[in-house]
């Protein structure tokens, strides 16, 4: 046993073994099935050098509790958190030069706040909008005992990717102030009145990890940084190189910023096209795709990680082969694009000629506008990705399409097209994408089609938005004062942008708080978009038209396994679509009330909002599909309240994948089923053990994991959810890597079939996949 210990001014202390029983009681408290004893025989193991430093003890603990993790014992990693915690409470004292105590662990909020702001690191807001007694008020709400929430992985990951450090690296920030800042910042442009109660909501709703903030909210709200708060955006290319050139530069300045892009290439011209009339002259797509790519590595973002980038392109393309080739590991290295990740966009007509076994033809959308003479009411050439099947199986883009098939003059590619999906099936269970975009699906569903299409996805398939190119209109020299100057217009497009948070499904919906939750999380939402400074200026824009949020959930495997329900059951698939009604209902009759009180976006006027068609399509207001928890008469009143006040915001609902956050929350990732009983964390020099949340023998019954599930059930509860959201859902298909090719069909058909909007990746054991960090709210 060790003879002295070192604190952190260097002062040594005589060892005292009784010390540690006590501190051991400490960090065990309440927690009843753990043995004191084994872990201190563990805590000896590791101090038998003759002087240590506290810091050594607490990670003694740490690591001691941490080996004796298991399936059968999963109460000992929030033994190994509250070590950790014991931890980053004496390095924040230290480095903040305050005394921390067992039973008031937090220094003063007011001079951490003040510090911070002069120092750089907080912004200035936070002193500007709240005054020292506001400062001190809501210090004093700042709950310790929410700390002992987080189990060891959720609190690092906390820690290491989240609370703000100094210039220098040191710990400064601890988990409630975090929140608590989070809170005052989204808040402070909010009336002075009612500043202070929202503040003291929002806290409540994070600090009891009712909620989770989408990552770069999480990293960057109240904090000085070159970050800002929203997670991805969508960019709409322009057929034309000032178009293209544009784009790339618009996405390096939004990846440098955090962002993860989303960028739809489909109205650019396919190689062999002709450039200027000069025949054959076009390289296509791919060499664009590469540049994005070069862009994804060069640009970083924040200095943390490579940027993340997703390309869309139609599957009526000429390129689409080559396409689909991108991210393979044989062929051309000069046509592929490995850091890219690529989403095909799928009509119906397409799915129906795989199911017959029938032809599909390739077009050059360039050809297409030149050839067709397609326009829109302004005049503007219009192209196949223009139009979209306005009703299951009959619509203008069939229509167009055929008119295309039959023109004499319009080149085209004609190929089965179970060859296609052959392609897109082969780079699916060799490297998880494509994802699958069903556009006819989306188009019809969108609340906003008034004003717009929607062609592609994001990086995580889950924002579906209107989307328009960018054009530039003219570039002069104009002289001023004596000053000349280039200056460039442009007609800005629809570019899109997503603004995310999530519910923790497993602590909310027992705790019965839906009702006051989800107004809050609307709230904090909308506040985003005007406090958020995006460098892109049509994203700006767009945010300002449309006012988009998206609303939505994790830990959907936790609640299922709490509530005792089986993922392949009817039960499961009905409970589905009772709670995501619920939601839905309470998101838009928030977005209805902040309408009141601060107006409807700009853009509402004609939409199924306002027609009131967003309901009836829905079945929510003819009797027809009579909610568990929400009424058809409920639902009229709400329809004739948006009609009347009009709702804060264009689209609401969209469910991402919440990987970190549902990590830092100690719950299931987003609406997947869960991975594995028992996982494990890789660090630098050993590997954390990580049991399913709330693993007991009750639980256990329901925690069936992902590869062993019927792909078909989670299928069903997907389609149940999507009615009730007006965007999308980051469905992953989970399969094995031997599958058969007619049932790996059978799953996209069905997935078609049911009416989802988009699917993710295709998940096999056998692939790694990297992931967005932004989106994973």
């Amino acid at each position: 046993m060790p003879s002295f210990v070192t604190k952190p001014n260097n002062r040594q202390l005589a060892f005292d073994s009784e010390r540690l029983g006590i501190y051991a009681d400490r960090i065990l408290e309440e927690l009843n099935k753990i043995d004191k004893e084994r872990l201190l025989r563990g805590v000896q193991s590791k101090l038998r050098r003759d002087v240590v430093t506290g810091e050594e003890i607490s990670s003694a603990f740490t690591m001691s509790a941490l080996e004796l993790v298991t399936k059968e014992e999963p109460e000992w990693k929030f033994a190994a958190a509250r070590a950790l915690l014991t931890s980053l409470y004496k390095k924040a004292a230290v480095n903040r030069r305050y005394k921390s105590y067992p039973d008031q662990p937090y220094g003063s909020f007011y001079h951490l706040i003040s510090d911070l702001c002069k120092s750089g690191i907080y912004r200035e807001e936070l002193l500007e909008y709240y005054t020292k007694e506001q400062i001190d008020e809501l210090g004093e709400v700042i709950d310790p005992s929410c700390d002992l929430l987080f189990d060891y992985i959720g609190l690092l990951t906390l820690s290491e990717r989240y609370l703000a450090n100094d210039f220098e690296g040191r710990t400064m920030e601890l988990p409630q102030e975090r929140y608590m800042v989070i809170a005052m910042y989204l808040m402070h442009k909010e009336p002075t009145e009612k500043r202070m109660e929202l503040v003291k909501e929002a806290y409540w709703a994070m600090s009891n990890i009712y909620m989770t903030a989408a990552t770069p909210t999480m990293s960057n709200a109240g904090k000085k940084v070159a970050g800002q708060l929203s997670s991805c955006f969508i960019d709409t290319v322009d057929d034309s190189l000032e178009g293209i050139f544009d784009s790339n530069t618009d996405v390096a300045r939004l990846s440098k910023m955090g962002g993860g892009i989303g960028v739809y290439l489909g109205k650019v011209r396919a190689r062999g096209s002709d450039i200027r009339g000069h025949k054959n002259t076009s390289s296509g797509v791919i060499p664009w795709i590469r540049q994005l790519n070069n862009t994804a590595v060069s640009v970083d973002q924040l200095g943390t990680r490579k940027g993340a980038i997703a390309v869309y392109l139609d599957v009526f393309h000429k390129d689409i082969l080559s396409f689909l080739d991108l991210k393979l590991n044989n062929g051309d290295e000069r046509m592929r694009a490995h850091d890219i990740f690529h989403g095909i966009c799928l009509p119906d007509l397409f799915m129906e000629a795989v199911e017959a076994r029938g032809e599909w033809n390739l077009f050059c959308p360039h050809e297409v506008k030149k050839t067709m003479g397609w326009k829109d009411a302004n005049g503007r050439p219009l192209g196949l990705e223009d139009f979209y099947d306005e009703e299951v199986g009959k619509g203008e883009f069939r229509e167009k399409y055929q008119e295309a098939v039959d023109h004499p003059t319009l080149s085209r590619i004609t190929m089965p097209a179970i060859d296609i999906m052959k392609r897109i099936m082969k780079s699916q269970l060799e490297t998880g994408t494509p994802y699958m975009f069903y556009r006819d699906t989306v188009n019809r569903a969108n609340p906003n089609r008034n004003h717009g299409m929607v062609y592609s996805s994001n990086l995580c398939t889950e924002i579906m938005q209107n989307q328009s190119p960018t054009v530039v209109e003219q570039e002069e020299l104009v002289t001023k004062d004596g000053q000349t100057r280039i200056v460039i217009s442009k007609i800005p497009g629809d570019f899109v942008v997503c603004n995310l948070n999530s519910i923790h499904l497993a602590r909310a919906v027992p705790a019965g708080v839906l009702d006051r939750l989800v107004p809050i999380q609307t709230r904090m939402l909308d506040n985003v978009i005007d406090i958020n400074n995006i460098e892109v200026l049509q994203a700006q824009y767009t945010n300002s038209q449309y006012r988009a949020i998206g609303l939505g959930t994790f830990g959907l495997h936790h609640l299922l396994a709490l509530e005792g329900i089986r993922w392949e059951s009817e039960e499961a698939v009905q409970y589905n679509d009772a709670l995501y009604e619920k939601i839905n209902f309470l998101l838009i009759r928030s977005s209805m009330e902040l309408a009141i009180e601060k107006g409807r976006y700009p853009k509402f006027t004609g939409s199924d909002w306002d027609t009131g068609h967003y309901f009836t399509s829905r079945g929510y207001v003819d009797g027809s599909r009579e909610g568990k928890f929400v009424t058809t008469e409920q639902w009229k009143e709400l329809m004739g309240q948006v009609h009347e006040n009009g709702v804060r915001n264009a689209w609401m609902f969209a469910i991402a994948p919440n990987g970190s956050t549902s990590i830092i929350a100690g719950s299931t990732a987003s609406i997947d089923p869960l991975y594995e009983l028992l996982s494990y964390e890789e660090k630098t020099t050993y590997k954390v053990a990580n049991p399913a949340p709330d693993l007991s023998e009750k639980t256990i019954w329901y925690y069936k994991t992902a590869f062993m599930i019927d792909q078909h059930w989670s299928i069903n509860m997907a389609s149940a959810r999507q009615r009730h959201i007006d965007q999308a859902q980051s469905f992953n298909l989970y399969v094995r890597p031997d599958i058969k090719a007619t049932e790996f069909l059978d799953l996209h058909l069905h997935a078609w079939k049911a009416g989802i909007k988009t699917t993710y990746y295709v998940r096999s054991r056998a692939l790694t996949i990297e992931e967005c960090e932004s989106c994973a709210s």
